[in-house]
């Protein structure tokens, strides 16, 4: 078990198992968690603050059945216990309203439109979850081999630098 979990939300299994088939290099640094409904992503949520795991970055669609992923990243973002989380909404079907609200409301960090290109994905989560570790972690080197290790590496010299 890792100390930081990624959550993969969408209603869609196809689009699910390909996000999760994307991110599978993240494996080793971070638990991977998927979820195909806002509750089912709360109930995750429940088991990781149990476990004593972070939410680092959640990757939500927007258009699902129920509380929508727009509204699920507000709430995230209005509640201490996650508002650290980076936030990344994966989407075909956002309207402008809804991804401003995102944007003012919900922390969002990144938006990628529907269909998307594996790498480039994991090019983006790769970035925000750097800047997650940077902002949240102490020991940095475990994560330099996974993440950007440029940056990882800057910020461990410039904390030596400061003792």
């Amino acid at each position: 078990m890792n100390k930081y979990v990624l959550l993969c939300v969408d209603d869609e299994r196809e689009v699910l198992d390909s996000v999760l088939a994307d991110l599978d290099t993240l494996g080793d640094l971070f638990d991977i968690e998927a979820a195909q409904s806002v509750e089912e992503a709360r109930e995750l949520l429940t088991e990781m603050q149990q476990n004593q795991q972070q939410l680092a970055l959640i990757l939500c669609d927007h258009m699902m059945p129920g509380t929508q992923g727009v509204d699920f990243l507000v709430e995230l973002n209005q509640d201490k216990t996650h508002k650290a989380a980076k936030k990344l909404l994966l989407t075909g079907q956002a309207g402008l309203d809804a991804t401003v609200e995102a944007v003012n409301h919900g922390g969002l960090d990144f938006y990628i439109a529907k269909p998307w290109q594996g790498d480039e994905l994991v090019a983006h989560v790769q970035e925000l979850l750097t800047d997650f570790i940077l902002e949240n972690e102490p020991d940095l080197m475990r994560y330099a081999r996974g993440l950007d290790a440029e940056k990882i590496f800057s910020a461990i010299h410039a904390r030596r630098q400061s003792l």
